[in-house]
């Protein structure tokens, strides 16, 4: 039983950023139910597979949920819905605000079927802005939010995007926080409410944490950037064999690599005895450590940080990852058997607590899987059920394997 265990999340939630946030509020012993249309989730079509739909993004980021085919864009699609939204906790969505009531689906049509429904909406952008109904996607607020900008600064001039859906992943993260925070409001006051979690403006905050720098003031004391995340050799070093990942960060440390290195000649040295005087010289700092962790292999280095204590960790490819020593040790990525996939690589709930054990609830879900248990759970007959099928309104239940 996760600390989440009791309350009923409607997931109409499509891609990646939203149904990460209800896959972690699944995970996390909620209720979710994803709405999906008659077609899927897009994501269903993103190879490779077993099966068609059974890709590695709909296994990755939608377990811990049933599933349910509706068209919404059919009264009794929408009938379906709001029978499902009429005893839920969270209702979470990523179309845009204005697509939700085009379907007749916006709060206040919300609020007056359930008053005590958290309505979480993801999306691009603040609704006070002149960018309320802009589009949005991963790779334009990467861009949007200075982050492409700060890879050309740190790199070679070259303005990319990480390869990783990390805004996805952010806001979506961002939302699990602020869901949770208006479920604790709510059992306060009986009250729900309209949550929005834009994506530019979270990531705006979430870079310039870091980078805001002298532009902070006002009059701004410099032009913004966090000279050491910048810095061109703040990298995995190359060793004699490989590469390897370290930070020397504090004083303690320095001194223990000084030792560690034999490079006891740079205490001496006034660009590096202290933290101030590293941080002003930062690009030197770098340009130096990069030289120096030339001088040995990866396993050399590694046995001597550990040994001074100096953060050290390897730099893993995708396959390595999966079997780092702690990893395993974890079980962190279990092979468990999918009722239809077969043996698949699933991951464990990052967070712990020591009352309320959270896991995945079920593995991801095949199209409408769960639709005729969820539509009779809400009142819906067999015979109603049957012409919902006929005329559209929700798919057959996919055929058992």
């Amino acid at each position: 039983m996760g600390p989440l265990a009791g309350i009923k999340v409607i997931d109409m939630t499509t891609v990646l950023m939203g149904p990460y946030a209800a896959q972690t509020l699944g995970d996390y012993g909620a209720d979710v139910i994803k709405v999906e249309s008659p077609e899927g989730d897009v994501t269903r079509k993103i190879g490779p597979w077993r099966h068609p739909g059974m890709g590695p993004v709909t296994l990755n980021t939608n377990r811990s949920k049933r599933v349910i085919c509706l068209d919404l864009k059919t009264p009794r699609g929408r009938e379906a819905v709001l029978r499902l939204i009429k005893d839920a906790d969270v209702l979470i969505y990523n179309i845009r605000p204005q697509a939700m009531a085009r379907l007749n689906l916006g709060y206040d049509v919300i609020a007056a079927v359930n008053p005590g429904l958290i309505y979480a909406g993801v999306f691009g952008f603040g609704q006070d802005g002149p960018y309320a109904a802009k589009p949005a996607y991963d790779d334009l607020i990467q861009g949007g939010a200075a982050l492409s900008h700060l890879m050309a600064v740190a790199g070679d001039g070259t303005p990319r995007y990480v390869p990783n859906a990390l805004v996805d992943r952010i806001v979506g993260l961002t939302a699990v926080g602020a869901i949770c925070a208006s479920l604790v409001h709510r059992d306060r006051t009986g009250r729900g409410q309209r949550l929005d979690v834009p994506m530019f403006e979270t990531m705006a905050a979430f870079i310039m944490g870091d980078h805001m720098g002298g532009l902070t003031y006002e009059p701004p004391l410099d032009k913004g950037g966090y000279a050491r995340h910048l810095s061109p050799d703040r990298r995995p070093y190359k060793t004699a064999d490989g590469h390897i990942c370290v930070i020397v960060y504090n004083d303690k440390q320095w001194d223990a690599f000084f030792t560690a290195s034999g490079r006891t000649d740079l205490r001496a040295d006034d660009r590096f005895n202290s933290f101030a005087r590293r941080a002003a010289n930062i690009d030197l700092v770098y340009a130096e450590l990069a030289r120096i962790f030339q001088t040995r292999t990866t396993a050399e280095w590694t046995e001597l940080l550990n040994a001074a204590d100096i953060p050290v960790m390897p730099m893993h490819d995708l396959e390595s990852l999966l079997h780092d020593p702690h990893l395993v040790a974890t079980d962190f990525f279990p092979v468990v058997q999918h009722p239809t996939e077969g043996p698949i690589r699933s991951t464990r709930v990052s967070a712990t607590w020591s009352e309320t054990k959270a896991e995945p609830q079920r593995l991801a879900a095949r199209p409408n899987e769960h639709g005729e248990q969820i539509l009779r759970e809400v009142g819906f007959s067999t015979d109603e059920i049957a012409a919902m099928i006929r005329d559209g309104v929700t798919t057959p239940a996919p055929a058992k394997e």
